[in-house]
């Protein structure tokens, strides 16, 4: 665990990545450094570069296999470890997580010490962010004595109690952007080049992503989600992403180009294929074209969960993830947080008190994304026109609402927390082929602590299986 390093290393990668690629002219505080050929401590321009740029970087992480938890995508080889739900050792995403995290608890110091309300702001937000993420999978984890390098075997804190702090980290930003602060961030932001307006209505965003979570749990508001989501995005204009730059690629992209290459991933699950192609549902879905490929005869053909790819070549039988489309362009944006998804948290939110309400803000999250994907005009009015998908107020259902979220968050991990809040309930999504023996025919409900955790702090670990359920995750 990165909270278990010592702090020497901990400068070496903030340094090695944000001093030498990200170096600032600010003064001040903000250079920390007397000689920057030999430097000692890591200034928070450097640090709000690197942990913004991370963030993004962990959503994909996790996305990366979550993708195949939610049957976006699917293995070509039969019997793949994260396509048939088996216990995986996710080692390095643990590291990840905890990387940034460490570096936000700094950054929070740093910030503090100065008087950077913003960078404070803008650091607890984050923190908020990675730290849900890693509740969301993994549950009770290290927190409370994780960053403090006074113990080597931290304990474990309650997942409900982490996200009540969570979302106290939210509060708190929020009120810190509010605050005065001498310095800029600027081009030290990759998300929002230094907005605080947009890292506020980000941090609201978050709010209603965490409070929709918990939704059937006490404590639950659905009046606070409207609340948040009311101080959140305003457009499309407004949404949390890193676009990545010339000398990186982005790497959705480079799974793409390694697929072309032979290097296997980024096959698309037939659920998916068959949920836009008109196979499922009875509308055809315009975006299909601009998410995935197609085989070398034209057509839209998925690859079958847990199965592989049976007869067919490694190349140009199956739809798969190609370079050059809105998530695949070499500099595509990372999206971390999109004005559609919150949209529809407000629908799902106000469904059983306002179900106007819940009715337009769905068809607001469907347009938005289409909107953001530059879907043609006439294909989005044809497809928001059909009446499978403007069923009206009167027929709307919460299916509906979840079936368009899962649309439009494509390869974001959240999906795999509404799939999970879901019960799975999406139409025709079934289990793997060739299924984990050990859930007993269910799907995953979480992940196993990673082998690294288990070997350095295994008296504090959980005993856990792949089908107890994080603490939002009723049964």
């Amino acid at each position: 665990m990165k909270a278990m390093i010592k702090s020497s290393k901990i400068y070496k990668s903030i340094i090695g990545v944000t001093m030498v690629l990200f170096a600032s002219s600010c003064e001040s505080y903000l250079d920390v450094n007397e000689n920057p050929n030999n430097p000692q401590d890591a200034p928070l321009s450097g640090m709000m570069t690197h942990v913004t740029y991370q963030s993004a970087l962990n959503t994909y992480r996790l996305g990366s296999f979550t993708s195949y938890y939610v049957q976006y995508l699917a293995s070509p080889n039969p019997g793949s470890s994260t396509d048939t739900m088996e216990p995986v050792n996710y080692s390095s995403t643990w590291f990840n997580l905890y990387n940034v995290m460490t570096d936000l608890y700094v950054m929070m110091q740093k910030a503090e010490e100065s008087g950077a309300s913003n960078y404070m702001g803008a650091a607890q937000i984050m923190m908020a962010l990675n730290m849900s993420m890693t509740v969301d999978i993994f549950g009770d984890i290290p927190f409370s004595e994780g960053f403090d390098f006074e113990t080597l075997t931290p304990v474990y804190d309650d997942d409900m109690v982490l996200y009540d702090q969570a979302l106290e980290y939210l509060d708190q930003g929020i009120q810190n952007l509010r605050g005065e602060s001498i310095y800029t961030m600027e081009e030290d932001d990759f998300i929002f080049a230094g907005d605080l307006d947009k890292w506020e209505a980000f941090g609201n965003m978050l709010k209603a992503r965490l409070m929709i979570h918990i939704k059937g749990q006490a404590g639950y508001s659905a009046e606070e989600v409207l609340s948040a989501v009311e101080s959140g995005f305003a457009s499309n204009r407004d949404n949390a992403q890193v676009i990545f730059f010339e000398q990186n690629i982005n790497p959705w992209s480079a799974v793409a180009r390694d697929n072309a290459n032979l290097l296997l991933g980024g096959w698309i699950s037939e659920q998916f294929i068959q949920a836009l192609d008109g196979t499922s549902y009875p509308m055809e879905d315009p975006r299909l074209e601009l998410l995935v490929g197609t085989t070398d005869d034209g057509e839209y053909i998925g690859t079958e969960n847990g199965a592989g790819r049976g007869n067919a070549p490694e190349k140009g039988a199956r739809s798969t993830l190609i370079q050059g489309q809105y998530y695949t362009s070499e500099l595509s944006p990372v999206l971390i947080g999109t004005y559609a998804e919150q949209k529809f948290i407000e629908a799902e939110a106000a469904f059983d008190s306002d179900k106007a309400r819940a009715y337009q803000a769905y068809l607001d999250g469907i347009e938005a994304n289409m909107e953001m994907l530059e879907v043609p005009s006439g294909e989005m009015e044809a497809y928001l026109d059909d009446p499978s998908v403007s069923m009206g107020e009167a027929a709307f259902t919460m299916e509906d609402i979840f079936k368009e979220k899962w649309v439009a968050m494509f390869l974001h991990p959240e999906t795999w927390n509404d799939a999970r809040r879901f019960d799975y309930a999406y139409k025709d999504m079934t289990t793997p082929a060739n299924l984990n023996t050990g859930l007993n025919g269910q799907f995953i409900r979480r992940l196993a602590y990673p082998d690294s955790e288990v070997s350095r702090n295994g008296q504090n670990v959980p005993s856990v299986t792949l089908l107890d359920r994080i603490f939002w995750d009723g049964e």
